[in-house]
């Protein structure tokens, strides 16, 4: 793993020489990187195309975004790295991997947190959301704005995890995320973490008995042609998010920096639209395929989680938080952009 990091950031190092995007004067083309470990067909791919698209249109030309999907350069964490590095510019993850990089992130792992979209989406575009942007500040990374990743579910092999109780001594692959782990575990599961991308071999080999994901995610990695049941308990509602490393940043003029800004949050309002389709779409592909879906009861699940939930409101950063979001309205007006 640390060889294949080396060799990413050997590339990535020449591909900032090649564009040397800082070094040239303001009047000529800047060429901005942007990673993300997704499939082009992906929701966060057509975002990611139509924010480069923007930022080449408001910029006149000055400003190109090249996108590179499907972790052509970095997983979600080796992004972080790079950016913090400077290696990098942009990239999509997971807020869920951000908890390692500031542990405020961890706020969007608490299970069963959101009432329902519309609160979901206001606590994202209210005050509390946009502070969280800022968390990463320290670790010289920035939020820009929020991709939808829907709510995460349980997928398995053998059977339906369709109680708490059926996920006892599964193994569950989960994301680097000590509040996903910490959640498996909760529910009785033996959590496990794997990239991504080594997941349907995980899956097909019985390395794993079962994963978490979302639907889109679920049907465009062909994990249903081995995971054969989808239980919708939607346990977490994990946003992505578009982040910024501050080596970056701090290369760009103010118009640079608001062109970028600007477009990061028209591609996260369009990215919400494909997302909602994308999700129905998924649902019904994989189910024509054969998935059994089931929609379980909720309840057992969220009192499985209850002491977890309790215990995470007692917690001096968490706990506040929490609160924050918890008494957000869904009819809350955005705040500013940061």
């Amino acid at each position: 793993m640390h060889r294949r990091f080396r060799t990413r950031l050997a590339a990535l190092s020449l591909l900032a020489l090649l564009a040397s995007g800082g070094c040239r004067p303001e009047a000529e083309e800047k060429v901005i990187r942007f990673a993300h470990n997704l499939d082009p067909a992906h929701p966060v791919h057509q975002a990611a195309e139509l924010m480069a698209r923007r930022v080449a249109e408001t910029s006149g030309g000055r400003l190109q975004m090249k996108v590179y999907p499907s972790g052509q350069l970095c997983s979600d964490r080796e992004c972080l790295e790079l950016l913090q590095l400077g290696s990098l510019d942009l990239a999509k993850v997971s807020t869920a991997t951000m908890e390692n990089f500031a542990p405020a992130f961890r706020v969007f792992g608490v299970p069963y947190l959101f009432r329902d979209d519309a609160h979901r989406f206001a606590a994202l575009d209210g005050a509390v959301g946009q502070d969280l942007l800022l968390a990463g500040l320290d670790q010289r990374v920035r939020g820009l704005a929020y991709y939808d990743s829907g709510s995460r579910s349980f997928y398995t092999v053998a059977k339906p995890a369709e109680t708490p109780a059926d996920l006892a001594g599964l193994k569950v692959r989960v994301m680097e995320s000590p509040m996903s782990i910490e959640m498996v575990r909760t529910f009785g599961g033996s959590a496990t973490p794997i990239s991504f991308g080594e997941l349907y071999t995980a899956l097909q080999q019985g390395v794993v008995d079962g994963a978490e994901n979302n639907p889109p995610s679920f049907y465009l990695s062909h994990h249903y042609e081995v995971a054969r049941y989808l239980v919708l308990d939607e346990h977490t509602s994990v946003p992505d998010m578009v982040v910024v490393g501050t080596p970056a940043w701090e290369r760009l003029s103010a118009q640079e920096q608001a062109w970028i800004r600007d477009a990061a949050q028209e591609s996260a309002e369009v990215q919400r639209v494909l997302w909602r389709e994308a999700t129905e779409e998924a649902l019904a592909a994989v189910e024509e395929a054969g998935v059994t879906i089931i929609r379980p009861d909720k309840a057992p699940f969220e009192s499985s989680v209850a002491p977890m939930r309790t215990a995470l409101g007692a917690d001096p950063l968490l706990g506040p938080l929490i609160a924050r979001i918890e008494a957000t309205r869904a009819d809350a007006a955005p705040s500013p952009d940061p």
